[in-house]
Order: structure tokens, then sequence, then C-alpha cells
């Protein structure tokens, strides 16, 4: 299973490493990123393999929800399938 993760916000030093070292340590491998800074605001997709991790996507979940409150910004992440079907047609 694949995930489509999003990151938005003030954009500052350490968001890239505070995001991969918590899915490193879920064994979740990151596939691709695309990111930018739009003036002062960071925007960052990434595709994650979570087919490996330990732990369940719930959790995963859970624990990018404690991340982005401690860095201060919107973090969230969707299952690849759920996100292929919100756009279909």
């Amino acid at each position: 299973m694949k995930g489509i993760l999003t990151i938005i916000g003030k954009d500052r030093v350490g968001i890239i490493a505070h995001v991969s070292t918590l899915l490193a340590s879920y064994n979740a491998n990151i596939l691709d990123i695309n990111q930018t800074v739009m003036r002062d605001y960071f925007t960052m997709i990434m595709l994650v393999d979570l087919d490996g991790i330990t732990t369940d996507f719930t959790t995963l979940q859970q624990e990018l929800d404690k991340k982005a409150k401690e860095i201060n910004m919107e973090i969230k992440i969707q299952r690849e399938d759920i996100f292929d079907k919100m756009y279909e047609v």
C-alpha cells in the first residue's frame, strides 16, 4: 500500500528532517517528494510506501498529527487507493 502525504505551513529549518525521521522510525519508505517554498510558505507532497510499516495506518496518522502540532504545520496522509477514488469521475 502506498500513501500520499502532504505538508503545508510557514517555512522553517528542519521540516523535512522531522517528517522523514518519523516515517523512518515506522519503516515507511519515501518513494518520491515534490516540495516548494512559495514566498514564506512550505508545501510538500510525498509518495510513501507503507507495505513495510511496523504499525497500523491509523497509528501512523495519529503520530503524524502529533508531529504536525509539534512543528506547527498541517500534515495529512491518505491511502493512495482512497486518494485515487476521490478523483475518479
